[in-house]
Parts: structure tokens; C-alpha cells; sequence
């Protein structure tokens, strides 16, 4: 195969400052210690870091005809990140947010939704998107036209031709869970947060979440649970719990896509699951230690060097 994963989704243009702790009267000016451009989404995140992993990776998705759309495609493929499957869509701007990050760590955000409301993988590209063993979709909430009967055509597809499908979605609600559920059949890992499965599934604890999306037909639920670390529920009766690292926080922007970054890369080199969740949580972790979805992460060698020496919480 030409590509070991495929990475199909939300892109956007972040644009990240820090730290910010109020928005200037009129039109005054603060002044905040760094400011950063990142390519970002459920896709865009996760795509950026695979490739820092080392896997060789296909974009798929939808810019704009900005220069918004030059600096995203641009950027993706310094990394090595094949984007010949990226849309440029005349007339409609790059999905693109604001990000002012707090202090703390929290980061309100100004979001301009763009092309990513108008992307759809057309059976036509079937063969380049599917010429990978693991497909990602991210995003779904935000994919307008991809959202519903277009993402399970494409989900079915990608099994009918013997893939490993992971997903993970963003601004989930109750709502979110009528894109979703018929998703959940064709998905091998379900990987959202546990916030977001919360909010979907109306459940309190990640044993009932996992439970309430296996029996909808998702193979396997991987959540992130921030602070808490990750838990790990396979329909076969597997579970496991992974406590966090002892990290400090600069900027949580891109962890969670991170997180299905690495996840990927340990499912690529046939990590043990314990391992695999290791993995992903120190790929999460390092983004964690600086501003934007893919700080950080420099190499699969690094990473790997963090799992093994970094504190576990007690």
C-alpha cells in the first residue's frame, strides 16, 4: 500500500496565542508571549502528528482558496504528509480558529466554519483514500456534508475493502449521537473524550459509556479522560484503565488528537494495548507541554523515550 494511514476529515488553520487572561478595552493592545500557526482539526491534529511518528500519511479533506489554504497545505507537506487528496474549493474560506489560551489552560474559541462544511469523498477517490490499512475520520459534528449517510457510505467501504477504522468526533451533543450511531457498526476503535461520550450517550462513568457503544456495534471504545488518563473497552470483555502522566500543562489544544495519533502509530507497530495506551497518552501529554496541536512531538524515537521515563500519576 502506498500510504499506512489515511487521515480523512476536519482540517483547520489555528491560530493560537498565549497566555491571554482578558480580551483589551477598545482598541488597546495586551501583550502575550507567544503567538503560533498551527494545522489543526480532528483531522488536520491528528495527520500532522502520524507523520511526525513517522507513518506515512495521506490528507484528505477540504482548504479554502485563501492563503489561509497555502500556508496549511504548505506546512502539511514539509512534514512529509502526502496532500494530493486535499480539495481546494474556490469562493469558500479554510476553516480557521481563534484561540485564546488562558493561563490555565482553557481555550475560548472564534471558529470560521469554511470548506470543511463542504468536503465529500467522491467514489472516484475511493482507491488513493482507501490505499492504507487504518483509515481516520475526525471530525464528524463539524463535516456538514460529509455528516450522515455520506460518512456510513464511506465507513462501509473502507470495511467492505478489509480496513481498521478509528474515529473521533468534535462539539459532540445529545444531538451528535444520531450522526453517530449508525457510524458505530463499521468503527473498530470509537476514540472520543469521555466528555463527549457523556454528552452523547447520557451516561455517568466510562464502564456505562463503553457498554452503551459497544452494544450499538462499535468494536472497541478508547477514551481520554484528560487528567485521568485513558480506558480501554473491547467488545470481546477487555478492559483497562491508564492513569495520566505527571505533566505540566501549558496549552491542552490538539491533545486529543495526539492522543488518536498515537494510538494509530502503536496499532501500526502492533503495540500491546497496555503499551498502545501508553503511547498515545505520552504523544497526548507532549503536545500538552507547549502551545498548539502538534508541540512537542518531535519523533517516534522521542515519544517513545517519554512513555518509558515520564511519572505515571499516583
Amino acid at each position: 500500500m502506498r500510504y499506512d494511514v489515511s487521515v480523512i476529515g476536519l482540517y483547520i488553520l489555528d491560530v493560537l496565542g498565549r497566555p491571554v487572561t482578558r480580551i483589551p478595552d477598545r482598541g488597546n493592545v495586551d501583550f502575550i508571549e507567544e503567538i503560533r500557526l498551527t494545522v489543526a482539526g480532528t483531522a488536520g491534529g491528528t495527520v500532522v502528528d502520524t507523520a511526525k511518528l513517522g507513518l506515512r500519511s495521506l490528507a484528505v479533506g477540504a482548504v479554502g482558496d485563501d492563503e489561509k489554504a497555502d500556508w496549511v497545505l504548505l506546512t502539511m507537506q514539509k512534514h512529509g504528509i502526502d496532500t494530493s487528496a486535499m480539495q481546494r474549493l474556490k469562493g469558500i474560506p479554510t476553516s480557521a480558529t481563534i484561540l485564546n489560551v488562558r493561563p490555565n489552560g482553557d481555550r475560548p474559541a472564534l471558529h470560521v466554519r469554511g470548506a470543511s462544511d463542504h468536503f465529500d469523498v467522491p467514489p472516484s477517490m475511493y482507491d488513493q483514500v482507501f490505499d492504507a490499512p487504518i483509515i481516520h475520520l475526525g471530525g464528524t459534528g463539524l463535516l456538514k456534508t460529509l455528516d450522515g449517510p455520506a460518512s456510513v457510505t464511506l465507513l462501509r467501504e473502507a470495511k467492505s475493502r478489509g480496513r481498521t477504522v478509528t474515529f473521533d468526533l468534535i462539539a459532540a451533543s445529545a444531538e451528535t449521537l444520531g450522526i453517530v450511531a449508525p457510524l458505530l457498526p463499521y468503527i473498530d476503535y470509537f476514540m472520543p473524550s469521555i466528555e463527549e461520550a457523556k454528552d452523547m450517550s447520557g451516561q455517568k462513568t466510562a464502564e456505562d459509556c463503553a457498554k452503551f457503544y459497544l452494544d450499538k456495534g462499535a468494536s472497541c471504545c478508547v477514551f481520554t479522560l484528560g487528567g485521568e488518563g485513558a480506558y480501554y473497552a473491547h467488545s470481546d470483555g477487555t478492559r483497562l484503565a491508564s492513569s495520566a502522566y505527571d505533566i505540566k500543562v501549558v496549552d491542552t489544544t490538539g491533545c486529543g488528537d495526539a492522543f488518536d495519533a498515537g494510538f494509530i502509530v502503536a496499532l501500526h507497530h502492533k503495540m500491546d494495548i497496555e503499551t498502545a495506551l501508553r503511547f498515545a497518552q505520552a504523544s497526548a501529554g507532549l503536545v500538552a507541554t507547549g502551545l498548539g496541536s502538534d508541540a512537542g512531538i518531535v519523533s517516534f524515537e522521542d515519544t517513545f523515550k517519554a512513555m518509558k521515563n515520564w511519572k505515571i500519576k499516583s
